[in-house]
């Protein structure tokens, strides 16, 4: 089958290309000019990791933000896997960035979806847009409503207002399915996603343990399911791709034991957790770099956020390998030097 690729440069769809191209798929992905693998970039970095399975991608240079190269991208093509995303987590700062990348570039994959007739479109969220409360009681799961709330982040709601867009797209007649992973982990470049988390472990620099809990789940599991959300997902339809429901005590210690180092063992509650976080910013601001740790990330880091992935187990037949797995393999990919 002929498929289209948006993000195929970044964490997970790096892993999702080099998954296609192994079951036989003929995928054309877009990249960027800046992402080209003549640079040394962290995309081109990512890609050779990912091995020769790229040599099978048919690159073209486009954007989500240029909707004449999705046109392009999408010509001929029967399924469409949009993966791009911008992830910024820096409140305020990055809200421009977040609407235009999240929010027009997903309008403008489910426009050009529509006029190129694509056989299928599956749209990459997120947990974020399932919405955060402080009194959330259970497992969320795919029926879960947003509702507005002071501990919805910026990239929640830019996540939300995608999802938007494709029901959008679906009332006009397009056939898409959403998936929504939950924190995804697992080997990748240094200094980028979740690594950061076990870098900083290795080299001993958290020492407290905020006190709320989240899903993780491993990326090749989440670009398993993605595949399962094309081949066997109902369009209009949310799946939850989300491994295990652990509290952060659990995840740290896990990622430590991986990594041969002392877990952090100090839990701090929410309210001073979010003070240092306003401490660490104000010190970036003056030297205007990027803050360890932001307001935004302290709040939702402090809440017990757990979700139920019984449909796509269900439904995609999904499968989830332990956590500990996931731990181990990014250990071994950590480089502190």
């Amino acid at each position: 089958m002929k498929v289209f690729l948006t993000g195929a440069t970044g964490f997970l769809g790096s892993v999702l290309a080099r998954q296609l191209v192994t079951l036989g798929h003929e995928v054309r992905a877009i990249r960027r000019s800046s992402s080209s693998s003549s640079s040394s970039s962290s995309s081109s970095s990512r890609l050779a990791a990912n091995n020769a399975a790229f040599s099978g991608v048919d690159w073209l240079i486009g954007d989500v933000l240029d909707y004449d190269s999705l046109l392009a991208g999408m010509k001929g093509v029967e399924g469409v896997f949009h993966c791009a995303a911008y992830l910024g987590y820096q409140g305020k700062q990055s809200e421009d960035q977040l609407m235009s990348v999240n929010v027009q570039g997903t309008a403008n994959v489910v426009n050009a979806a529509i006029e190129a007739d694509i056989k299928r479109l599956v749209h990459v969220s997120s947990i974020a847009a399932l919405g955060r409360s402080e009194t959330q009681i259970g497992e969320k799961n795919e029926s879960s409503e947003w509702k507005r709330s002071k501990l919805n982040t910026v990239y929640a709601t830019s996540k939300h207002m995608a999802e938007m867009e494709v029901y959008r797209g679906i009332a006009e007649g397009l056939d898409a399915v959403i998936v929504n992973p939950s924190l995804i982990m697992g080997p990748g470049k240094k200094g980028e996603n979740t690594m950061q988390i076990a870098e900083k472990l290795a080299a001993k620099s958290i020492l407290f343990l905020p006190q709320g809990g989240t899903n993780v789940v491993d990326v090749e599991d989440v670009a398993t399911g993605i595949v399962a959300a094309f081949e066997k997902g109902t369009c209009g339809e949310r799946y939850i791709l989300a491994g295990h429901n652990l509290t952060w005590r659990e995840i740290l210690t896990t990622l430590s034991i991986a990594l041969s180092v002392k877990p952090p063992a100090r839990q701090i509650g929410k309210n001073t957790f979010v003070m240092l976080a306003s401490l660490l910013e104000w010190s970036a601001k003056i030297t205007r770099t990027e803050p360890a740790l932001t307001r935004e990330t302290a709040q939702v880091a402090s809440l017990v956020s757990y979700y139920d992935n019984t449909k796509a187990v269900r439904i995609l037949e999904c499968s989830y390998r332990p956590f500990s797995e996931t731990a181990r393999r990014i250990a071994e990919a950590v480089d502190i030097s």
